[in-house]
């Protein structure tokens, strides 16, 4: 698993710097929360906004009322669009600030703001372009943690491993995150999901441009928060989710961007490992169906793609697995778009 480098004294978030960070807050029946969310907010963070995704609640006009803290900026969506279309807006206007990294802390205090240094420092010291909680660090941490989050966790895991390539994190719908803006520049906003499944459609459009993804250890607290999630409600939206990206995946990064000998082992052991699989269940049906025991030649014929079908595919997830982005993507983006803000020349 990867996990942020230590940070020194001279690469760590102090107080005292210039504010570098942007905090997006989603914000749907938080009313109770929001306030002490906000003010457990430290002085590192120069701008604060809080997204009212159409909440019952009026939490940004309670916001607005309550809060005198100068840093935050309250949105208001007419409609509501879901946490990851309320993240999305806070992202475009973060986009607005001089912020290095945007932040995105959810409002029914679940999620520790004290910990925002954590997520922030391996990114603003170089070594990351985005930064994900871990809850599964540590045996202790899943302590009190609801059976349904560990149970929907725990499926959830491989698929997005595999639909997005990173297969070295861990608890990939954690939604307390940090990404470099320069990262936020390059993606397609527009194209990212923006229900229950834009924590691992994020990670997938990551991928796309080569992003340094890392876990940060964080414990989650669970008190008197309501949750609007619904693990049977989401689980179709979910697999196809999953089926999608990796399909897309697989199809651009093993035959359009780099077609290499992996991409051979992938197409073929597929083939194999299918159509030994085919073959063997008809002679199986067959062999049921009249009593009459295949023959060795037969089983022959079926077991051995399936046994070199699966030596390639395993071989492929070798590849895989270690082509996963090491080298951060934000320092090159960042002076391809200081060149382009110079020459004035719109992106392609």
């Amino acid at each position: 698993m990867n996990t942020p480098p230590p940070t020194s004294p001279t690469t760590a978030v102090r107080p005292d710097d210039s504010p570098r960070i942007a905090v997006v807050i989603p914000c749907y029946r938080v009313r109770a929360h929001i306030l002490q969310v906000i003010a457990g907010i430290g002085p590192e963070v120069g701008w604060i906004i809080a997204v009212d995704d159409a909440c019952p609640e009026a939490s940004g006009a309670w916001i607005r009322e309550h809060c005198t803290d100068p840093r935050v900026i309250v949105v208001h969506h007419e409609q509501n669009q879901g946490v990851g279309g309320a993240t999305l807006t806070g992202y475009h206007h973060a986009l607005q600030t001089p912020a290095h990294v945007v932040v995105k802390l959810d409002g029914d205090g679940q999620m520790d703001a004290g910990l925002l240094p954590r997520f922030a420092s391996p990114l603003l010291s170089g070594h990351a372009d985005y930064a994900k909680g871990n809850r599964f660090h540590r045996v202790g941490f899943v302590r009190g943690m609801p059976w349904v989050r560990l149970a929907g966790n725990a499926a959830l895991s491989f698929m997005t491993k595999l639909s997005s390539g990173y297969w070295q994190i861990a608890d990939p719908t954690n939604g307390y995150t940090a990404i470099r803006s320069e990262v936020l520049h390059e993606l397609e906003l527009e194209r990212i999901a923006k229900r229950y499944f834009f924590e691992s459609d994020l990670l997938y459009h990551l991928n796309q441009v080569r992003a340094v993804v890392i876990d940060v250890p964080m414990r989650a607290r669970y008190e008197d928060e309501t949750s609007s999630l619904s693990p049977l409600r989401i689980l179709g939206p979910f697999l196809l989710g999953h089926l999608r990206n990796t399909l897309r995946r697989l199809l651009y990064s093993y035959g359009i961007r780099g077609f290499s000998l992996a991409s051979v082992e992938l197409l073929l052991g597929s083939v194999l490992l299918a159509g030994g699989g085919i073959f063997g269940l008809w002679r199986w049906c067959l062999s049921a169906d009249s009593g009459v025991p295949a023959t060795a030649g037969t089983v022959m014929i079926a077991g051995l793609p399936i046994i070199v079908g699966m030596q390639m595919l395993l071989s492929w997830l070798n590849f895989d697995v270690a082509s996963e982005p090491r080298q951060p993507v934000h320092r090159l983006l960042g002076v391809e778009q200081a060149l382009r803000s110079v020459i004035g020349k719109p992106r392609q």
